[in-house]
């Protein structure tokens, strides 16, 4: 299957439209069909209907491949690449806002240091295809457990910080008196889905191991990193959200309870892909060390 035409066929598939796949690509319109019938020959199916563009039911399961297929291959060629590549002298971090802790920040180079705020499944495909020299990504686990991270590529994955997780509700709320809290506690309350401000609804859901799209019901969906927000909306009686405890003590006006059950950290983790020679070196060597003193 050549990765030309998967990816022609992903870019038309997306937009619904073949002249807009052929901007983007920078084809012409006839190319971009020549691809599509190209790669339906190959696989002996068709794989998009014309009016409207839309994918067959062949072609939604070829979706269903084609992003983790041309993710590995852009991996690749990020890998090799590194051989040839001169030492860099700047440090590019991609991190998941919740990442971004007082720890991690002072580790950070003084000078020299492009720092990009991603969603937390972007910051593995980052580092992976050579958007970024170094990740930093969150999540919750066990203590002393890895996180659970999405195989785009070998990542190295070392864990810098873990602390509680507390629970902020605003003070009103009857179980506010409480000196800890359970997720059993909390499954029919109503929560903010705070996907990159606070740790997401469907972990809660998987950690608790409730029926499955079962409790922690959506208040309110806020789409921000700004953690100081997400409490506010917390204290507001918008709904509750969890945080790890040092973003937690910044909620004014709210109540901040420890989560006491089931036993859970939020973790941190540098994620870095060996380059060719195998060690860190440079601006992302200062940054590991710093990290890990």
């Amino acid at each position: 299957m050549d990765p030309h035409l998967l990816r022609t066929y992903v870019t038309v598939a997306r937009l619904a439209s073949f002249s807009g796949a052929a901007r983007e690509l920078g084809y012409t319109q006839s190319a971009v069909s020549q691809h599509i019938a190209a790669l339906e020959t190959d696989l002996a199916l068709p794989l998009l209907t014309r009016r409207p563009v839309a994918p067959t039911p062949a072609g939604e399961r070829l979706l269903e491949h084609a992003g983790a297929l041309l993710l590995r291959l852009d991996a690749a060629r990020a890998d090799l690449d590194r051989f040839a590549a001169a030492p860099r002298a700047t440090l590019d971090v991609a991190a998941s806002p919740l990442a971004l802790t007082a720890r991690t920040l002072a580790a950070l180079p003084a000078t020299g240091v492009t720092l990009r705020a991603l969603p937390r499944e972007r910051v593995p495909v980052a580092v992976a295809t050579g958007e970024a020299d170094a990740g930093l990504v969150d999540g919750i686990a066990a203590p002393s457990d890895p996180l659970r991270l999405p195989d785009v590529a070998p990542l190295a994955a070392t864990g810098v910080a873990e602390e509680p997780l507390a629970v902020v509700l605003p003070a009103h709320h009857p179980l506010a008196a409480r000196t800890g809290l359970r997720l059993d506690d909390l499954v029919d309350a109503r929560w903010l889905d705070a996907p990159a401000a606070g740790i997401p609804l469907d972990r809660l859901r998987a950690v608790h191991g409730g029926p499955a799209g079962r409790g922690f019901r959506t208040g309110l969906r806020y789409d921000g990193t700004d953690t100081r927000t997400l409490a506010a909306l917390a204290a507001a009686g918008r709904g509750l959200c969890l945080l790890p405890r040092s973003a937690a003590s910044d909620a004014h006006g709210a109540v901040v309870v420890p989560l006491v059950a089931p036993r859970l950290v939020h973790r941190v983790e540098l994620l870095l892909t060996a380059g060719a020679g195998g060690e860190p070196s440079g601006p992302v060597a200062e940054f590991t060390r710093r990290l890990k003193s």
